[in-house]
């Protein structure tokens, strides 16, 4: 990072930058084809577009837009499917485990801050051990605002007890770091989410940009020493 600050908690995007739910996304998307007699996509069709959650996925199965008459209908649809499969398949990318390990044995904080509805975050990170110590889950459906809007991040900063200059917000989208730079935090572009086709992160004025979860820790280290 650029600049020099204390920090002192460090907050995530959860869907491709902690967890890979594609798969899931993906199935639910594919159930609804399948039941209209259409035949299921590829993964890597929907893998760019996972970030935008259900109007992603519904871009990709039926080409639909948020504009389109049924679309909320088929919103529904999707939500429904989602809920039955989204531990299914499901993971944790690799390395993140042992980085967050490393963060709460280093005495910094961590929590998520994601555009999921509470409907789907809640049970989903429930379902997996890594969660439970995270001091902080905001969801898109936590405060009235979801992100670009800096709200859930700096409610997500109250929960942790950190100012927000000393948090650093990480994620996938440019969304995360328009988000975390309106909050005045330090943010990190990932590289290995789902970046749409495209994506250009060195246009998101990020601080910094990394291509794999093990770089977090020494650009957090360097943060420090600065």
């Amino acid at each position: 990072m650029t600049q020099s600050r204390q920090v002192q908690a460090v907050l995530f995007d959860l869907d491709g930058t902690l967890i890979d739910s594609a798969p899931d996304l993906a199935t639910a998307a594919n159930t609804m084809r399948v039941a209209r007699g259409l035949s299921s996509l590829p993964l890597a069709q929907y893998r760019p577009m996972a970030g935008a959650g259900a109007r992603g996925m519904l871009g990709i199965a039926f080409g639909l837009t948020p504009e389109n008459t049924d679309f909320n209908v088929l919103r529904e649809e999707f939500f429904c499917n989602y809920e039955r499969c989204m531990t299914q398949n499901t993971h944790i990318f690799e390395g993140v485990p042992e980085m967050l390990t490393t963060l709460s044995g280093q005495g910094l904080k961590w929590g998520v801050v994601t555009n999921k509805s509470e409907r789907f975050t809640l049970p989903l990170t429930r379902s997996m051990p890594l969660f439970d110590t995270a001091s902080a889950i905001v969801s898109g459906d936590t405060t009235p605002h979801a992100k670009p809007h800096p709200e859930p991040l700096l409610e997500a900063a109250r929960r942790l007890g950190v100012p927000p200059q000393y948090c650093v917000y990480v994620g996938d989208d440019e969304r995360d770091i328009v988000a975390g730079l309106a909050a005045g935090m330090a943010t990190v572009a990932v590289t290995y989410g789902y970046l749409g086709t495209q994506a250009d992160t060195t246009r998101w004025g990020a601080h910094a940009t990394i291509n794999c979860v093990n770089e977090l820790l020494p650009l957090l280290q360097l943060a420090a020493s600065a």
